[in-house]
């Protein structure tokens, strides 16, 4: 039997469409943040890692605003840092990677941009590491660039498959003009034009 063997590791995949995002869109970025959206996305290849326990012992997905309650209400210095640097990560995985279901959400990407990139400020405030109060400020006072750079390798990691793909990303279009929506668009051989479009 012929045994398979992986030629690249999930971090190096990764690493390889985050470096290719961020020169695709010329952003200045430290190589240590690089790393860590790197770490985050190896880390949200299970989708559990977006939920947390309740009571009974199940898997229910906790709204940002409790999770940030729960960060501002923790006592000890450090246990805020984890929870508000928890918070960020998951509403900038969210943000990057869901930002198409947001359009149809209570809540839009200005709030998860605002809610993450003060996350990351009071995770910052409370690291007693410069270089992790480093990092942190630059997530934070990047945040909405670094949504970005998630939702380029997001199109990237997805196929689509079916015509509820397209219209879906059709709809994204018309309603927030997304370049990146257009370009799958064209990629699936649909013409857009421009006049149809809402300004």
């Amino acid at each position: 039997m012929t045994k398979l063997t992986l030629d690249t590791t999930p971090e190096s995949f990764f690493y390889e469409l985050v470096r290719n995002a961020v020169e695709h869109q010329k952003v200045s970025v430290q190589p240590e943040t690089e790393f860590y959206l790197v770490k985050l996305l190896n880390r949200f290849i299970f989708s559990e890692s977006l939920y947390t326990k309740n009571t009974a012992g199940n898997m229910e997905e906790q709204p940002l605003v409790f999770l940030y309650k729960e960060a501002l209400e923790a006592e000890a210095s450090p246990t805020q840092k984890s929870l508000f640097q928890n918070v960020g990560d998951i509403t900038l995985y969210k943000a990057g990677f869901f930002q198409e279901s947001l359009n149809y959400a209570h809540v839009d990407l200005g709030y998860y941009i605002g809610m993450g990139g003060l996350a990351y400020q009071n995770a910052a405030q409370r690291s007693e590491e410069k270089h992790f109060r480093h990092l942190f400020n630059e997530l934070s006072e990047k945040f909405g660039i670094f949504v970005d750079i998630l939702l380029e390798v997001s199109e990237k990691t997805t196929v689509t498959k079916t015509e509820q793909d397209l219209l879906r990303l059709y709809e994204m279009w018309s309603r927030t003009g997304s370049e990146r929506a257009a370009r799958a668009l064209m990629r699936a051989g649909i013409q857009l034009k421009k006049d149809n479009k809402n300004d």
